[in-house]
């Protein structure tokens, strides 16, 4: 089992930058392949950002790519997603979550979630 908290949303202005933390506890961090998603109302959940177990293997989605920078400390159990350029269409409520094996950006395919934190881009 792997538990994840998120932090570090909140309200920013259009241009703005915010950095998201998920911090993992239970089995071992470093074997777990991190994913970001992220639901706005009335969407479904979309893929934004992975990272391997090491960090050298890293995929973003198209809309964020340039933007977002996925990032993990596995000393400190944690994988970090900053944000850059916030555009008003990246207002949602951001998920981390963990899966195992290969990169993935199918939200199916990951095991463990966390609660999720509020992003709010204001234009």
């Amino acid at each position: 089992q792997v538990q994840l908290v998120e932090s570090g949303g909140g309200l920013v202005q259009a241009g703005g930058s915010l950095r998201l933390s998920c911090a993992a506890s239970g089995r071992t961090f470093s074997s777990y392949i991190m994913g970001w998603f992220r639901q706005a109302p009335g969407k479904e959940r979309e893929f934004v950002a992975t990272i391997s177990w090491s960090g050298r293997g890293i995929d973003y989605a198209d809309s964020v790519k340039g933007r977002f920078t996925i990032s993990r400390d596995n000393a400190k159990n944690t994988v970090y997603l900053q944000m850059n350029s916030l555009k008003p269409e990246d207002t949602a409520v951001y998920y981390c979550a963990a899966k195992t094996k290969v990169l993935g950006d199918r939200a199916e395919r990951y095991d463990y979630w966390g609660q999720g934190t509020q992003v709010t881009v204001s234009s």
